[in-house]
């Protein structure tokens, strides 16, 4: 039985919601990206050149996905961490569309696209992987906030 002392606090439980919820939860554009795999265009969203330290959650349902301290200048024009924050908090899906070969970064909790990882690109990272991220698929959460 889950209690609250023996429930993980890193891992919540997975969100479930129609596509009519998440239409009236998420704007046009988050819901384009999010629920529908789309990406927005390099440069212009929110984080892509951020250095505010924080938490990076998931902006349909707040799970915690990757930090400031991963996060790194890929000059790429969008968010781009070297790891998530925890083993878990985002799955990969294999991507053949637009006629390419690539791997999808979801997050685990609710499923909703984030963006894809690309491997061996020589950024010097100590995995040598860039999650590139759309910002309108993160929320930045200050320490203070939190």
């Amino acid at each position: 039985m889950n209690t609250p002392d023996n429930t993980s606090k890193t891992t919540p439980a997975p969100v479930e919601k129609s596509d009519a919820q998440w239409r009236e939860e998420l704007t046009p554009e988050e819901y384009r990206v999010l629920r529908q795999a789309g990406t927005e265009r390099p440069y212009t969203g929110e984080y892509w050149d951020t250095h505010t330290e924080g938490v990076y959650q998931c902006r349909a349902c707040g799970s915690e996905l990757f930090t400031s301290r991963e996060k790194f200048d890929s000059h790429c024009g969008w968010p781009s961490f070297w790891a998530p924050l925890a083993e878990g908090t985002v799955r990969y899906i294999h991507d053949r569309t637009m006629g390419m070969d690539r791997v999808e970064v979801r997050c685990a909790t609710c499923d909703s696209h984030l963006g894809h990882v690309f491997d061996g690109e020589g950024y010097g990272t100590p995995t040598d992987q860039r999650f590139c991220i759309n910002s309108v698929s993160l929320r930045l959460v200050n320490p203070e906030e939190k």
